[in-house]
């Protein structure tokens, strides 16, 4: 098991939280019946509040300084989908794309990302369905990645030709600023 500096509840799960200095550069997915954590310190207080505003309104832009650490091509796909407006979710193939690069790569990059929710990747799905989430095809990854996705519908403006949101076996995985996207 990680050991992380905090474990904090959400409303679909448990979220265990690592930081380096005051930037924050994981964010796991853990199961509820793992204990949440004091928050003992103003890292985790602020962290807290900037996950409760996320919770009231998808559309919040977190205001927490976070460090991704990844390749230089993961980064780029970090910073594509720290673009991706809450409630209209992309496809890996039209990311791809855009980063001219291949689905299944930015597929990948999805899933390494550290810190899901502030680089939104749940809001890439395949072409035809869900696709993965956190390197998994079903299961729990994948309820996270539903629950995140109908929460930020409902608050969002309606827009035309949203892709099918069906399970499929395409991984993929986790908006702010400092993050880095050299």
């Amino acid at each position: 098991m990680h050991n992380y500096d905090f474990i904090l509840a959400a409303p679909m799960c448990h979220l265990g939280a690592r930081f380096t200095g005051d930037a924050l550069t994981q964010l796991d997915f853990l199961p509820t019946d793992l204990p949440t954590t004091p928050l003992s310190d103003t890292r985790a207080r602020r962290l807290a509040r900037e996950l409760e505003a996320y919770w009231h309104n998808p559309a919040h832009s977190f205001d927490l300084l976070f460090v991704p650490l990844g390749t230089p091509f993961q980064l780029r796909v970090w910073h594509a989908l720290m673009n991706i407006p809450a409630g209209h979710p992309t496809t890996y193939g039209a990311l791809a794309k855009q980063l001219d690069t291949a689905a299944r790569a930015v597929g990948q990059a999805c899933g390494a990302n550290p810190l899901p929710l502030l680089i939104p990747c749940h809001r890439v799905v395949a072409a035809s369905g869900l696709g993965g989430f956190m390197h998994a095809a079903s299961g729990a990854p994948l309820d996270v990645k539903t629950w995140l996705l109908a929460h930020e519908s409902r608050s969002a403006p309606r827009k035309p030709s949203a892709p099918s949101l069906q399970p499929s076996p395409t991984s993929g995985r986790g908006r702010g600023r400092n993050a880095r996207n050299d």
